[in-house]
């Protein structure tokens, strides 16, 4: 029994706050406690005890417990029926309220009467109750009673508002509303209501909450509209109550425009609400949404809700952190964790809003997808993505796809992501498995930007959340690296790279997951295996290396067995593991300043097991010229990044000193011994150069010998006996060429950055030596057939066309004795060297192993002319970026000494023409390669994508922001180059001296320098147009870009805002169009000035230059042989027109007058002329100028808004007219494939007359319809105008079906769907406005394009309907974008799915 009733005290006492205590406290005269007998039972002779009594209910005294001896519902029927046919009813009703008024006088026998009655045990087995209601909710439940008693309970609550809860727990106040609560019946539910509210007025604070969030358990639902007015105007009081009252209110069923003001209401109060008030307040608001308002409430929360701001910044945390551990925050420290937990409390509202509401959701994604500009997306808006993503499964292809879209357009970038974790990293944790899955899906993309987007996902996870989430990271990347996707590996193995640096000793705890990858080394490329071993060496050696033995003892057991292996392939695999891992273990790490204790930080033994690995990796390769190359190469990159401790380089640097000397520098009378490949030459150079660079901080006096030593070559200039030669001859010419050529761009590597005049003279001697050598080159390729040179680059991606084992590879490549490919340097002179390269040796240099079919085909000279040199890249070594500091060097004073090292001669030397040119198209494809977004280079089909980076390979090394900081330190320079450029075309200009006129040389000086003045363009827009200038980080590099140009023009003596800078540079660099020598250089310019334009906050000022400067490149006149039908003419012509039809102020006008002026011209021209006002428009560039004509014309009409009713009538007219211009240009257009009847073009107006069509369903026809009253004549006019040009697409269509071209006739059914839908919009037009004698239709016969029937289709039905010729007054056939939008949507996918294979539409 006890149990039992401590359980019914339990559902039904509340308690109130400690701060009641302060509330007055009402007399209790009337309820002065008695002594009672703990068993007594009341009796005495009222009617209220003897009805009770007679019903089955035994009332105790004191503070035990009613007693009910029967069922609660046999009770309630014994009670009603004795108060019924009592004689003297309804009076005895009185009777027995008074009865129950005087005994509840007493404090504990009311308070018995509230609290559940007392089941005797025999009847509770009998029944099986498990729950007794009080005796006061018993009486409640008869109808007869319930007025009555309601009124005595509201007359009792004012006694108890002000009094503390009692000894028991019980508070008297809430226990009497907690009887009105799921009564089955209310008799008077108004007058309750009433009560209630009246009671809710003059409670205190504390209880009007709790009364307040007992009303829906209170209420019938009749009284809902009621109660939800009078909560309204009490919110507008009292504020404190917001909580509570919009808590009622969610619940209540409630008129949805009440609903909308009270929510305006609320949403006006959110930006200065608590936090605690926040999650209740966001439940009211996504609950009172409809459909049809979703989207507008949901735009208006995201903007005004800021949970960022309850959010304490960092710092403040670390302070707060500080004082806790003082014993001085402890309130601080509970408020930050109540913050938390409401915030928390917030999103599981929000989560169980869009879970359950899919409105909700659909009106999130699409208010985050409306926002533009980068600065509107907040942290929440990133974490309600991710949490619709794990929430609701039916929108993860849409959250996907507005990801996509975000991050390709820049809005969403790396800094909202960082600021999203942090922010909102307690929430984001519990969706960890679905973020874990978004960055899965990202990392399948083909968009190197989205997958970028996907490893900063797992890096901020890995960041921000625990260990097993981290362990669940590190085992995804490793997924992503064994997958064989070569963009998943390489941004895979950059997170592993970044997450070492973010947390070393988190990593260390996955090492094992990461030490997994050295099973699938074979499908990886060289970089790839460079990034994994720094990886697993830094996580074996760094900080405590012997807690990571396993690891250390698998990865030496791996590269001796690699390093072991006779295929190259693994051999390459082990060198690069080899000496990744040497130049970690030798890494000095310690954190001293002091360069004396670095160097000796370094032990004895350790630098014995680096030496000894390195020593095992040179015996290992020094059998292969193409091993030994590799390990020189992947030396030399390690010690150039300044990795390696001192103490280990001095170890290793005299070792390879001597080897170089031993191997290559002997005197000429000396007899060789042995062989050593000339292959090893310029990769042991540069390992030798770097090294003593490292050790001398970067003064090569010891070596510098080696710079001018002259080369003793045979005759390399071909000259008649060319054609005379044999092939084996060619082969070898070639090879000597190969060699000589890569020597000499190894020794520019070493010395172009030594300052002295004389070493800048060797330098730029050297260089006009490689130029010329270049020449002799192409000469000797264009006539030698199946010839392969010896590879420069050891490193390849394509692992495919190297020697598959290392004896293979001796045989072949080698042949060298040890005269040949030797460099001679005296014992302390700089005498003259002698090298010898002979024919006996020539067979070794031009034959290659079997199993290069595919780059036989690649590199392969063809019989010919012109031989490109850029097909050969892999066979040159790398111009390091150093190099171009020669841009730099002006007039160069060099001596010429005599055989006493005296004086002879000095001679002026400068970097020419040619070699001028030979740089920038080096650092023109570095750029291109380096900063140019990887989404954006086309990758031939069939062809290997690492074959993009062969030559790259050192370039690849250092980051963008490095190349961008040491192309802006050649910016002053290449302004110089420039500008002489410009003078030089402007001097032709001026002596009007054609180049046809002149001699040959006169004429390759021109093409040279022509070429230097594109290259110099296409430099300036790679830099200008990187990406990487969004990040505040590289805004530094922006500036000193802009500051080089603007100072060109003007003097600048203080910093100059962005915009400023932007303005300066467009000025001065479009003062170059005059000078402009050719229609590609003229296309780069713009391009140049559309990447500036881009850079400012006012574009709107430039567009119109740059549309009168792409307008003075189309209608210019260019020398011939310029609109050759070649496909990079054909795609800048495209890019051209678009630029002039995007920036012109009147897209329609200028379309106009190409097509009205430019294309007439045209036809009356001969075959091979071009129209004299736009000559670039020939017969051959018609379809480039149709096809973008089109596609503006119907982008443009597309972008106008539709009109409205309520616009002014000034608006309508302008309106009008705009169409009426664009149908006009539209008509001209589809006139002209009457006289162009090519493919092409037909299938260009196949597409976008469909598209125009449709546009001016949905643009144009609701303006019409309201515009035809007022505009009749112009309305009908116009649609006549559409309708002659809707019957030419009619016409088109059968012209395709008769001739059977599947490649249009799949554009038919959907052009004749619009046709089809035009018809019926303007007929439902004509019968709004009450003009359907306006309006006939017929239907029309099958013509072709010349307006001919076609017989095949004639039909006796078609002979009796209405000829072709229809009412000229109105008569049109248009179609109707009232169709629904799921036809839109069919029409636009079929479009895509048919234009997929289109090759001449590509660009569209």
């Amino acid at each position: 029994m006890v149990s039992k009733r401590r359980l019914s005290k339990s559902e039904d006492k509340e308690t109130l706050p400690e701060d009641a205590s302060k509330a007055m406290k009402h007399p209790l005269s009337k309820m002065a406690k008695k002594s009672h007998d703990p068993n007594k039972v009341e009796e005495n002779d009222s009617v209220f005890l003897r009805f009770l009594k007679t019903s089955g209910l035994t009332l105790k005294t004191g503070k035990n417990q009613n007693q009910l001896g029967v069922d609660q519902i046999v009770f309630q029927r014994k009670l009603f029926q004795t108060l019924k046919k009592h004689p003297t009813y309804p009076k005895v009703i009185e009777e027995f309220v008074n009865g129950l008024e005087s005994y509840i006088e007493d404090c504990d026998s009311f308070r018995n009467c509230l609290l559940s009655c007392e089941h005797l045990q025999d009847e509770e087995a009998s029944m099986g109750t498990f729950y007794s209601k009080s005796l006061i909710k018993l009486l409640l439940g008869i109808d007869i009673l319930q007025p009555a008693i309601i009124k005595i309970l509201f007359e009792k609550v004012p006694q108890f508002l002000f009094e503390n809860t009692n000894s028991d727990g019980i508070n008297m106040s809430l226990l009497i509303i907690n009887q009105l609560k799921w009564l089955d019946r209310i008799v008077d539910s108004k007058d309750l209501t009433t009560q209630m509210m009246q009671l809710i007025s003059v409670a205190p604070v504390n209880l009007q909450h709790d009364f307040i969030t007992s009303l829906p358990e209170i209420l019938g639902d009749s009284q809902h509209a009621d109660v939800g007015k009078e909560l309204s105007d009490l919110l507008m009081k009292n504020t404190s109550l917001t909580v509570p009252i919009l808590d009622v209110l969610s619940s209540l069923q409630l008129d949805s425009s009440f609903l909308s003001k009270l929510r305006q209401l609320v949403m006006g109060k959110l930006s200065s609400v608590r936090l605690d008030d926040l999650p209740v307040i966001v439940k009211f608001i996504l609950h009172s949404l409809t459909a049809t308002n979703s989207l507008e409430v949901i735009s208006e929360l995201r903007e005004k809700l800021n949970v960022q701001h309850f959010i304490l910044p960092s710092w403040v945390q670390t302070s707060q952190s500080k004082m806790k551990s003082k014993g001085l925050a402890s309130s601080s420290g509970n408020q930050e964790n109540n913050d938390k937990d409401c915030v928390i409390l917030l999103f599981d509202v929000i989560k169980s809003a869009i879970r359950y509401e899919k409105t909700i959701s659909e009106a999130w994604i699409k208010a985050i997808e409306s926002i533009n500009l980068v600065a509107e997306h907040k942290t929440f808006d990133m974490a309600m993505l991710l949490i619709i993503y794990s929430t609701n499964t039916q929108t993860k292809k849409c959250i996907e796809k507005v990801l996509r879209n975000k991050i390709q357009s820049g809005c969403i970038q790396e800094q909202l992501l960082d600021s999203t974790f942090y922010t909102h990293h307690l929430v984001l944790k519990d969706i960890f498995p679905s973020i874990l899955l978004l960055a899965q899906s990202l990392f399948h993309s083909q968009d190197q930007r989205i997958i970028l987007f996907g490893s900063h996902l797992y890096k901020y996870a890995f960041k921000f959340f625990d260990t097993y989430c981290q362990q669940e990271v590190v085992g995804a990347l490793v997924t992503h690296i064994c997958s064989g996707n070569e963009a998943e590996v390489d941004t895979a193995l950059d997170v592993l790279l970044e997450l070492i640096v973010l947390n070393l000793s988190a990593m260390r705890l996955n090492a094992v997951f990461v030490k997994g990858i050295l099973d699938y080394l074979e499908n990886m490329s060289p970089q790839q295996i460079r990034k994994l071993f720094y990886i697993l060496s830094t996580l074996a050696f760094s900080k405590h290396p012997e807690t990571s033995n396993h690891i250390q003892d698998d990865m030496h057991l791996v590269i001796r067995k690699q390093l072991s292996s006779t295929v190259f392939k693994y051999k390459l695999i082990g060198i690069i593991g080899a000496v990744t891992m040497a130049v970690i273990m030798a890494e000095d790490r310690s954190v001293s300043s002091n360069a004396t204790q670095r160097r000796a930080n370094l032990s004895s033994e350790q630098c014995t097991q680096v030496t000894s690995l390195l020593q095992l990796v040179h015996s290992c390769s020094e059998q292969s010229p193409w091993a030994s190359s590799l390990y020189y190469d992947e030396f030399a990159n390690l010690i150039q990044e300044k990795r390696m401790a001192p103490k280990t380089l001095e170890s290793v640097g005299q070792t390879i000193f001597n080897d170089f000397q031993d191997a290559f520098v002997v005197d000429f009378c000396a007899v060789p011994e042995g062989w050593i490949s000339p292959l090893c030459l310029a990769p042991h150079f540069r390992l030798l150069r770097l090294c003593v660079a490292s050790q001398h901080n970067g003064n090569l006096e010891e070596i510098d010998g080696l710079l001018d030593c002259p080369l003793f070559l045979t005759d390399l200039e071909p000259g008649e006996k060319l054609e005379s030669m044999s092939a084996k001859e060619r082969s070898f010419m070639c090879s000597l060429t190969f060699l000589t050529l890569n020597w000499f761009r190894e020794v520019v590597n070493a010395f172009c950055q030594q300052t002295s005049p004389e070493m800048k003279g060797k330098v730029l001697t050297r260089l006009k030596h490689i130029v010329e050598l270049q020449d002799i080159l192409e000469k000797y390729l264009a006539v030698t057939s199946d010839y392969v040179p010896p590879f420069a680059n050891f490193d390849l991606d394509t692992l495919d066309g190297i020697p598959h084992s290392t004896s293979a590879t001796s045989g072949k490549s080698g042949g060298k004795g040890k005269t040949g490919g030797r460099k001679q340097k005296a014992d302390g002179n700089k005498a003259s060297s002698l090298d010898t390269l002979s024919t006996e040796d020539s067979t070794d240099c031009d034959t290659v192993p079997s199993g290069r079919s595919h780059l036989d085909k690649e590199f392969t000279g063809k019989e010919g002319k012109m031989v490109s040199l850029q097909n050969y890249r892999a066979f040159f070594r790398e111009l390091d970026i150093e190099v171009f500091s020669v841009l730099h060097c002006g007039l160069v004073t060099k001596l010429i000494l005599d055989t006493e090292m005296h004086t002879e001669a000095t001679e002026v030397v400068q970097l020419g023409p040619s070699e001028l040119l030979f740089l920038l198209e080096d650092l023109s494809q570095k750029l291109e390669n380096m900063l140019m977004p990887s989404f954006a280079k086309r990758i031939p089909f069939l062809k290997n994508k690492g074959s993009q980076n062969v030559g790259f390979s050192h370039l690849h090394q250092r980051s963008a922001q490095d190349i961008v900081h040491c192309v802006v330190q050649l910016l002053t320079p290449m302004c110089n180059h420039l500008e002489n450029i410009h003078n030089y075309f402007q001097c032709l200009v001026a002596e009007k001296h054609s180049v046809a006129h002149r001699p040959g040389v006169k004429a390759q000086e021109h093409h040279i320098m022509s070429s230097c003045y594109q290259k110099l363009l296409q430099i300036f827009h790679s830099l200008f147009a990187w990406k990487g200038f969004i990040h505040h980080a590289n805004h530094h590099l922006l500036h000193s870009a802009l500051e080089v140009l603007t100072s060109r023009l003007k003097q600048i003596e203080q910093e100059q805002p962005l915009e400023e800078l932007v303005s300066q540079s467009f000025n001065y660099l479009q003062n170059f169009h005059h000078s402009i020598p050719s229609f590609q250089c003229g296309f780069h310019l713009l391009r140049l000035l559309m990447a500036l334009l881009e850079k400012s906050t006012a574009p709107t000022q430039k567009k119109n230059k740059l549309a009168s400067l792409a307008k003075q490149l189309l209608c210019r006149a260019w020398p011939r042989g310029e609109k050759e039908k070649n496909a990079i003419f054909n795609d800048q012509l495209h890019d051209l027109l678009c630029i002039y039809l995007e920036h012109t102020d009147s897209v329609l006008k200028a379309i106009e007058e190409i097509a009205g002026i430019g294309v007439p011209e045209l036809v009356n021209a001969p075959k091979d002329a071009s129209s004299s006002t736009f000559p670039t428009l020939t017969r051959y560039t018609f379809v480039i100028f149709f096809r973008v004509m089109m596609a503006e014309l119907e982008k443009t009409v597309k972008d106008l808004q539709a009109g409205t009713a309520t616009d002014s009538q000034q608006v309508h007219e302008e309106k009008l007219l705009y169409w009426n211009m664009a149908v006009r240009d539209f008509s001209i257009l589809i006139n002209l494939m009457k006289v162009f009847d090519s493919y092409p073009v037909l299938h260009t107006c196949l597409k976008y007359g469909r598209r125009f069509v449709e546009a001016f369903l949905k643009q144009c026809m609701p303006l019409l319809d309201f515009s035809f009253r007022k505009h009749r004549e112009d309305v009908l006019s116009l649609l006549e105008t559409l309708q002659l040009n809707t019957r030419l697409l009619h016409h088109l269509c059968g012209h395709s079906k008769i001739h059977q071209d599947t490649r249009l006739t799949k554009h038919v059914p959907l052009l004749k769907k619009s046709l089809e839908l035009l018809v019926c919009r303007v007929k439902a037009m004509i019968v709004l406005n009450n003009c359907t004698e306006a309006f006939w239709m017929g239907n029309l016969k099958n013509r072709d394009l010349q307006g001919e029937e076609i017989i095949s289709q004639h039909s006796p039905s078609q002979e009796s309907s209405a000829e072709d010729s229809e009412d000229g007054t109105a008569s049109q056939v248009s179609k109707s974008k009232a169709t629904e939008d799921s036809d839109e949507d069919e029409a636009s996918d079929g479009e895509k799915e048919k234009d997929s294979d289109e090759t001449d539409d590509s660009s569209d």
